[in-house]
Formats: structure tokens, C-alpha cells, sequence
């Protein structure tokens, strides 16, 4: 083998190796952040939850214990209850009214995309401003809705005091916040819907049901899919809106799973016990996870 054949070989094999390590390199940060912010504090609730520890004294390990006692917790059961019907409430309210939307602004209409931002811009607010602003409507004594009705000779409802009414704010308000990022998600599976078939469906004569039935509807469904379970996750991770509308009142009409494991850690200092209540949640989440990519692999066309 001649010298220049010999340079030659080694330059490619340096760029080789260089295109080889390049992909790892620009992914190193995120798996950096996702390590530091992601695993590393679900190990570490993990190895929490097999011990005693209130946050000033040293551990205990109590291997098992946290978790029996959490299968005798009549109120851990009945939070996980109460979050399950909020979140068959709220799941198909935000599924409708994000697939309603999608469907008007996927159409060619005069300021669509003004009116796409104005249907996502509750999404971009945190959850403690939007609970904060929701409790200024609904509020017992300074809520502009029961000042409304004082003017036109209504008695003032207890809206953050009645466990329906309570339950009615938050359920308002979290499809107020959440509608608009699904309707993004609806808009970009419409657009994928191929205009071949809508072409097809109208020279056969269909109206404009028997097209949303028979086209729309099955070509969205790994959308609709990946919409129902993101929108189910959310509802079991809910804490902050409510926390901030209601405070989880009246009673504990409002207080859903993850304000209870909040308390427990925070109020109780019982930080084993609520990091064994986080793992369990998290088996829920993951396994919500694992049933829409299952379905999301059945249902891909």
C-alpha cells in the first residue's frame, strides 16, 4: 500500500468516527437534563419510598411497610376515586372541544390564524395564573359572576363553597387551559388526512356527517388516541390549578391525587410515605402510557 493510500484510508476513518460521534454529542445536553431533572429524582422517590424520613432526621428503612400502609389508606383510595371521575368528566370535554375547534379553524376562514392563537393562548398560561384568575370570576364574595348576578337581583351563588359548584369551576377552568394545545394536535391530523378522500366522498354524493363519520373520524384515531391519553395524564397529574382555585375545598371536594401526595410530603412530613404514593401514581401513568402506544400501533394506518 502506497503512502497516499495509506493517508487516505486514515482521513476517512477519522471522518467515520467523527460522523459516528456526532449524533451522541448533540443529544449528550438533553440526556444530560433529562438524567438530572428525570431519572435521577425517580430513583431517588423510588429509594425514599422503602424508608421512613420526615426531611430533618436520618432514614429509616421500613422495606414494604409504606406501601401495606397505603392499601389500609381509605382516603388515598378515595382521592384516586375522586381524580378518576374528574378525569372521566374532563377527558371528553377537552377531546370535544379541541376536535370542535380544530375542525372550524382547519377551514379556509377569514383571520384563522388570529383565532388560532386566541384558542392556544390560555395553553402558554401557567396553572397557578389561571386558577388565580378563575377564582377572581367564581369568587364568594369578590367574583365578578356573583357581582353580575347581584346587579340583576340574584342572590350570590356559593360557587368555591358547593362541592358541584366547586367541582364545576375546576372542570371549567381546565378545559379552558387545555383545549387550545389539543386543538394544535387536531389541526396537524386533519392536515394529514390526505384531500383525495374527501374528493372521493363528494363526488359519491356524502354530506358533510356521513364525511365526518366515515373518513374524518377513523383516519384521526391515532390522534384521537394520543389526544385521549395525554388528556388523561394530565387529569392524574392535575394539582396546581385547583390548588390555586378551590385550594382542594370545599372539604376535600377538590383535592385530587397529587395535592394529597403533596400534603402527606409536605404538611405530614411523611416523605416516604408520600414518595410510595408517587410510585404508585406513576405505575397508573405508565401504564396509561403503555395502553395508548399499544392502541397507537393497532389503530396506525
Amino acid at each position: 500500500m502506497s503512502e497516499g493510500q495509506r493517508l487516505n484510508r486514515n482521513t476517512l476513518a477519522k471522518q467515520n468516527r467523527k460522523l459516528v460521534i456526532a449524533p451522541y454529542l448533540f443529544i449528550l445536553p438533553n440526556l444530560l437534563i433529562f438524567g438530572t431533572f428525570i431519572v435521577f429524582p425517580s430513583l431517588l422517590g423510588l429509594y425514599y419510598s422503602f424508608h421512613v424520613y420526615d426531611g430533618l432526621n436520618p432514614m429509616k428503612f421500613n422495606g414494604l411497610d409504606n406501601y401495606i400502609k397505603i392499601i389500609g389508606d381509605r382516603e388515598f383510595w378515595s382521592t384516586i376515586g375522586r381524580t378518576g371521575i374528574y378525569a372521566a368528566i374532563v377527558v371528553p370535554l377537552i377531546y370535544a372541544a379541541a376536535l370542535g375547534i380544530a375542525l372550524l379553524l382547519a377551514r379556509e376562514i377569514r383571520m384563522r390564524g388570529f383565532f388560532r392563537a386566541v384558542f392556544y393562548w390560555p395553553t402558554m398560561i401557567s396553572y397557578i395564573i389561571v386558577g388565580l384568575t378563575w377564582k377572581w370570576i367564581f369568587g364568594d364574595s369578590f367574583g365578578i359572576l356573583n357581582h353580575l348576578l347581584t346587579m340583576v337581583g340574584v342572590e350570590p351563588v356559593g360557587f368555591l363553597t358547593s362541592s358541584f359548584w366547586a367541582n364545576t369551576a375546576v372542570i371549567i377552568a381546565t378545559v379552558w387551559s387545555r383545549a387550545g394545545f389539543f386543538m394544535v394536535i387536531f389541526i396537524a391530523g386533519l392536515q394529514a388526512i390526505p384531500t383525495d378522500y374527501y374528493e372521493a366522498a363528494r363526488l359519491d354524493g356524502a354530506t358533510g356527517m356521513k364525511v365526518f363519520r366515515y373518513i374524518t373520524l377513523p383516519l384521526l384515531k391515532p390522534t384521537s388516541l394520543l389526544v385521549v391519553m395525554l388528556t388523561l395524564i394530565d387529569a392524574f397529574k392535575a394539582f396546581p390549578l385547583m390548588f390555586a382555585l378551590t385550594g382542594g375545598g370545599p372539604g376535600k371536594d377538590t383535592t385530587y391525587i397529587v395535592q394529597y401526595i403533596y400534603e402527606i410530603g409536605f404538611n405530614r412530613q411523611e416523605l416516604g410515605l408520600a414518595s410510595a404514593m408517587s410510585v404508585i401514581l406513576f405505575i397508573l401513568i405508565g401504564g396509561f402510557s403503555a395502553l395508548q402506544f399499544r392502541l397507537s400501533k393497532g389503530g396506525a394506518t
